[in-house]
């Protein structure tokens, strides 16, 4: 297996081995479905493996993290900034191993493949500022000596599907976004880049009402009203 090549040595430096277990949930990596290999698309050769989750697997992480929902929309929105923040710095710390991990599977060149960890760590910082200014309006009312407050309130729990050829920063344009909101965020990968959630969910912890949103970047300043429910009083 290419695991054992010298250049790919740098993988055990960031939790990878020859094989891995693809899912991880409430707190633990778990996985008891097929076996799936992750193939260098420079030479078609096998780097690693990855098991993958079962629908079983799939049931009791989406029932940890309904019940984690409930603990994470009620902390303050700042503080979820904070966390969110050291994701970013957990990112920043491995920047240049996981940057040549996606490049590895998916055939980008290495500037391409940093760059796309670095689209997850900027989305960090952007969300921490954003965490603070997650304001409703002051509305007029047709009724003497009233006003309508507008409140926004979390989804409960986001999913994102990341594609094959940008499995960083897609997670990063939703999940940062989805997290300082008040969400938890579940992630399913493409088949294709196997290694790269899996470590992912190591080095930035677990991302953790479905509703189709657009990348939080490029949606302006309000994209992170995709990912909660207006309510006016």
């Amino acid at each position: 297996m290419g695991f054992d090549r010298k250049e790919y040595q740098f993988l055990g430096e960031i939790g990878l081995g020859p094989t891995n277990v693809g899912c991880f949930i409430n707190g633990k990596w778990k996985a008891s479905g097929s076996e799936v290999s992750s193939v260098n698309p420079s030479n078609n050769q096998a780097i690693a493996k990855v098991r993958e989750a079962s629908m079983g697997d799939y049931e009791e992480g989406m029932r940890a993290c309904s019940e984690a929902a409930e603990t994470w929309m009620n902390i303050p929105a700042p503080k979820r900034g904070e966390i969110v923040r050291q994701i970013g710095e957990a990112f920043r710390a491995k920047l240049e191993h996981l940057g040549r991990l996606v490049s590895l599977e998916m055939g980008k060149i290495l500037a391409e493949g940093i760059g796309e960890v670095q689209e997850i760590i900027d989305m960090c910082d952007y969300a921490v500022g954003l965490s603070r200014q997650l304001n409703g309006s002051i509305i007029p009312s047709e009724r003497p000596e009233h006003m309508m407050l507008e409140v926004w309130n979390p989804l409960g729990i986001v999913g994102v599907i990341t594609a094959f050829n940008f499995p960083c920063a897609v997670l990063g344009w939703n999940a940062c976004i989805a997290l300082v909101c008040g969400n938890c965020v579940v992630r399913n990968a493409c088949i294709v880049n196997v290694n790269i959630p899996t470590n992912g969910a190591e080095i930035g912890g677990a991302f953790g009402g479905e509703k189709a949103t657009g990348g939080g970047r490029e949606a302006g300043s309000d994209s992170w009203k995709q990912y909660m429910r207006r309510s006016t009083w």
